[in-house]
């Protein structure tokens, strides 16, 4: 059947729909659903680590090759320091920026090395917002409580006590940055739903969080003069042989040459993985994100926590071909969307768990109930003109601007027509161990952000990265 007539079909059937109420799946259907279909669970997509402090544990063949692989920095290379700096920051996205800032307004020589450009990261590809408890009707300990269910209570508590209760000062932070939350008639903060949240508590700039966010840090780092080296990627950590971290080597990625940095103080904040495209996957996550800081850490002996875990986002796009990987922010399920397999029927809660959605996703499309592409490519429905049937003409428009305009590019009107989606490796839930300051196990060594492990336990909520 070719898509046209699937997507005639989720029109057909959406008034029937509408008038569905679907529960969440019981502990034991989740657990049983999680264990056939996430990808967490292909067995011979693993293997153990042959070597170093997480030997003997299993993660992606991907990862496990990055660990155990030699340092790209030969013996004999050079390493008479280029810099000297107190805070070495690696990393220009949200952690990185953050860290810098703060440890700048704290009196510290910093120098910001970044692999791309200031502000290239994945904290711009967030969409659908921050989740803080700020409302009367919310508290940190519930959005503490939230965040271990939906971890399935692994998380560290200590670094999630610490999230929670110091999230509040964050968004004052934010605010006085110039972040433009979006606020409700009376200007107070808007606050949304997310999946596997019991409270609204999620903090919006339309379907552009991270971009808003990161435009205010980046703008603040540039205020502030912070010293800074862009397109330099680093390589390698240095140490003085005594379980002290002294620096580290970066590469420009102009001209090839190493320069090194002597620093007190280096903190980590290089991002995700998600361009290793771990099972074939296709990402949401930018160029960058090849998840450097594992293997440098590693080898300087820092633990990493659940490396075994991976989140993959349950609605990447699968068409148009240019966007495939794509995110689909969760904040249109948020609203009401609802997911349609070939049949016209939902399937699934759509404000379940993200690994929850994702294995119903994947259920369907192995079980014959998927849209297939011209190209081969499998999906389902996301009932995006639902919203404005829903909540009126220009729901969509107004509360998800760039989605609209990214698809208009290619031709699609996501107000009138449903778009397909399948699960786009998204998030690793897992990192470098740090404790409650984000020190790691190797002195002078901070890790920060995605590349840092043990917040989110085995699945990260929406809005718990930023």
């Amino acid at each position: 059947m070719q898509l046209q007539s699937l997507q005639d079909l989720v029109h057909k059937t959406r008034d029937a729909r509408r008038a569905q109420t679907l529960p969440k799946f019981p502990p034991g259907e989740r657990d049983a659903l999680i264990k056939k279909y996430h990808p967490d669970h292909r067995e011979n997509a693993y293997r153990p680590v042959t070597f170093g402090p997480n030997a003997g544990e299993k993660t992606v063949r991907e990862l496990a090759a990055l660990l155990e692989g030699d340092s790209p920095v030969s013996a004999d290379a050079d390493l008479t320091p280029a810099y000297s700096t107190d805070v070495l920051v690696v990393g220009g996205g949200g952690a990185g920026c953050a860290a810098a800032l703060h440890a700048h307004a704290h009196g510290a020589k910093v120098l910001l090395a970044t692999k791309l450009r200031l502000g290239d990261s994945n904290t711009v590809m967030a969409q659908g917002g921050i989740q803080i408890a700020i409302t009367n009707e919310d508290s940190p300990v519930q959005h503490f409580l939230d965040t271990l269910k939906g971890g399935h209570m692994k998380n560290d508590h200590q670094l999630l006590k610490t999230m929670v209760e110091e999230g509040p000062s964050i968004a004052k932070w934010l605010l006085e940055l110039g972040v433009l939350f979006d606020r409700d008639a009376d200007g107070n903060l808007h606050v949304k739903k997310g999946g596997g949240s019991s409270r609204p508590r999620l903090l919006t700039c339309s379907d552009y969080t991270g971009l808003e966010i990161m435009r205010v840090l980046k703008d603040e780092v540039l205020n502030q003069k912070i010293q800074l080296l862009e397109f330099s990627a680093a390589v390698e950590l240095l140490s003085d042989g005594q379980g002290n971290c002294t620096g580290a080597i970066l590469q420009d990625l102009d001209n090839k040459r190493y320069l090194v940095v002597a620093a007190k103080t280096v903190i980590l904040a290089t991002g995700g993985i998600g361009r290793l495209h771990i099972q074939g996957f296709p990402t949401s996550n930018h160029y960058g994100a090849t998840g450097d800081a594992l293997p440098m850490s590693y080898r300087l002996g820092a633990k990493l926590l659940q490396i075994d875990t991976f989140q993959y986002h349950p609605t990447g796009a699968v068409y148009p071909e240019q966007l495939i990987g794509a995110l689909v922010t969760e904040g249109i399920r948020s609203e009401g969307g609802h997911l349609v397999n070939a049949r016209g029927e939902r399937f699934v809660n759509e404000l379940d768990t993200r690994d929850v959605v994702s294995s119903a996703i994947i259920r369907e499309c192995e079980e014959g109930r998927g849209v297939r592409t011209a190209t081969g490519r499998l999906g389902v429905w996301l009932d995006t003109p639902l919203l404005d049937v829903e909540s009126g003409s220009g729901t969509l428009d107004k509360h998800f601007p760039a989605m609209v305009r990214q698809y208009k590019r290619y031709g699609l009107d996501i107000t009138k027509d449903p778009v397909l989606i399948y699960p786009t490796l998204h998030y690793q839930n897992g990192g470098v161990q740090i404790d409650v300051n984000g020190e790691s196990g190797v002195r002078n060594l901070f890790v920060a952000g995605e590349a840092s492990g043990g917040l989110h336990g085995r699945n990260r909520l929406m809005g718990n990265s930023l």
